[in-house]
């Protein structure tokens, strides 16, 4: 157990924001859309220095990202109940906001076809420089638990995440070792634990894996 959380004792942002004329559109549209974020990386997010250095360059060009939606609507349309998953891909670390990124989203099937457009347009419009070319928007099944300090998505043939929190938080306890920030802004963030996060590959690139690792993210979105 020790070995999985172990992080080297040295002291070692990058924060996505949204221009102004565009937050202030989202806002226009959004009507308090809340609920719960998951992202995982492909690089560690928490870690020593010689650990993250040699990562930067290599490492850290794919996410998934994954939201359950508590209340709010967009556009009209209410989208309490609405889960998705998205997963990016670029040519550089996504701390690189210059890098070519595409992506594909994944509305939950059970989301009403009104739902599961207005939360295509909703992510697309906040979230555009993340995600960069939206190459796929489509349904299927997606299951989205939170219980406590763990989380399991799953986009079945698609993409999976299993995250569950740091011991302790550590990652609250030792800030100066988080290199990176979420793709989207969240409240509480915190660190998490990667047990699993996968791809199979389409849109978003080639398919990809990563275990056992500080690598994700979570806490509550709002837009």
């Amino acid at each position: 157990m020790m070995k999985r959380f172990f992080i080297p004792s040295v002291v070692g942002l990058a924060l996505v924001l949204t221009c102004g004329a565009a937050f202030v559109s989202s806002r226009a549209a959004g009507d308090g859309v809340r609920g719960v974020y998951v992202e995982a990386r492909t690089a560690s997010v928490f870690a020593g220095a010689c650990h993250y250095n040699g990562e930067l360059t290599t490492a850290g060009r794919e996410a998934v990202m994954a939201w359950s939606v508590k209340e709010g609507s967009w556009g009209g349309v209410q989208l309490a109940g609405v889960r998705a998953v998205a997963v990016v891909g670029s040519e550089a670390n996504l701390t690189d906001s210059a890098a070519a990124r595409k992506a594909e989203l994944i509305v939950d099937g059970n989301a009403s076809a009104a739902q599961a457009n207005a939360f295509a347009r909703a992510v697309e419009s906040t979230y555009g420089a993340v995600l960069g070319r939206v190459v796929e928007v489509r349904r299927a099944p997606v299951s989205f638990v939170a219980g406590g300090k763990s989380f399991k998505v799953s986009a079945p043939g698609a993409a999976v995440l299993d995250v569950e929190a740091l011991p302790d938080d550590l990652c609250c306890r030792m800030p100066q070792l988080v290199w990176y920030a979420p793709l989207v802004p969240v409240e509480g963030r915190k660190v998490g634990y990667t047990r699993t996060a996968s791809y199979a590959g389409g849109a978003a690139g080639e398919p990809w894996q990563r275990t056992g690792e500080n690598g994700a993210f979570y806490g509550t979105f709002s837009f």
